[in-house]
């Protein structure tokens, strides 16, 4: 393929870009591929999950602002390009029963309409693959499971010129993927790892909980990135509001994790190619066509 390959990663809030696929977008940026996250809400309704931030009153009020100038730092740390889809945060309701989501919020958008939006961007960055969440979203947050929604339909709409014709011309991705970071194999050799070495892991409740759920995702493709993993790290502290730079996410050594588990993994969901799995390359089955 002559063309320049792009890549475009489909998330709900910023930082999802940071915890989610970030060292796979570093290294396929340092290869020349041209890399887009498209950011589907302001994140508007998280919570100020640092403990050293929470109740500074100027983040609280303005937590809009301060969201997106940490995205901005992520966005440069990453070397990526990113674009605001422009809904707005649903959060994250708590309680038995579970609370009404917000008016106007994105989980309660029309899914065709919102995906608009998405197919609009599609159509101008024209990317080869792209990523997003699976039907759960990951973990069931309404905004995740909204994305992975609106990222099925502009898949399948954008390269058909009789829907969504005022959103550009067609273009057609050719492979889309399951973010699948978090996931048991993983999770389970890291654990290993760390008690085999005398250390403690941050990974037992995490592991207890998937026994109990007892669902398996298909592991499809694993991209070689361990060479990133500082980048992926230094993009997610840029989310001040949201990451503890003392926190769990930083509790495995990153020679460790190069040693023990150097790749990000991912779910081939649609392939307009040929390819075999499993796969090391997001763009396998298109470089060579």
């Amino acid at each position: 393929m002559t063309e320049q390959l792009r890549l475009m990663a489909v998330h709900a809030h910023p930082d999802d870009e940071s915890s989610k696929g970030a060292a796979t977008m570093a290294k396929y940026v340092s290869e020349g591929v041209d890399v887009l996250v498209a950011t589907c809400t302001g994140g508007e309704r998280g919570s100020i999950l640092n403990p050293k931030l929470q109740g500074d009153p100027y983040i609280e009020e303005h937590i809009h602002e301060v969201r997106a100038k940490e995205m901005d730092e992520a966005r440069d740390i990453l070397g990526v390009k990113q674009e605001w889809l422009g809904f707005v945060d649903s959060g994250l309701p708590e309680g038995d029963p579970l609370p009404p989501l917000p008016e106007g919020c994105f989980a309660l958008q029309d899914v065709d309409e919102a995906a608009g939006a998405l197919v609009k961007l599609i159509r101008e960055f024209r990317p080869h693959v792209v990523t997003t969440y699976d039907e759960n979203g990951g973990y069931p947050h309404p905004d995740h499971i909204m994305t992975h929604k609106i990222s099925m339909v502009a898949f399948e709409a954008a390269g058909d010129p009789e829907r969504f014709p005022e959103a550009g011309e067609p273009w057609q991705p050719l492979k889309l993927y399951y973010n699948q970071g978090f996931n048991r194999p993983r999770t389970l050799a890291l654990h290993e790892a760390l008690l085999a070495r005398g250390m403690e892991s941050p990974y037992g409740e995490w592991l207890e909980r998937w026994h109990k759920m007892g669902r398996e995702r298909t592991l499809t493709t694993y991209v070689p990135c361990g060479d990133f993993f500082e980048i992926r790290d230094k993009a997610l502290i840029a989310h001040a509001t949201q990451i503890d730079p003392d926190g769990g996410w930083f509790r495995v050594p990153l020679d460790l994790q190069r040693e023990v588990w150097p790749t990000e993994e991912y779910e081939l969901a649609k392939s307009l190619v040929g390819t075999s799995l499993p796969e090391d390359d997001l763009f396998a089955g298109i470089r060579n066509n």
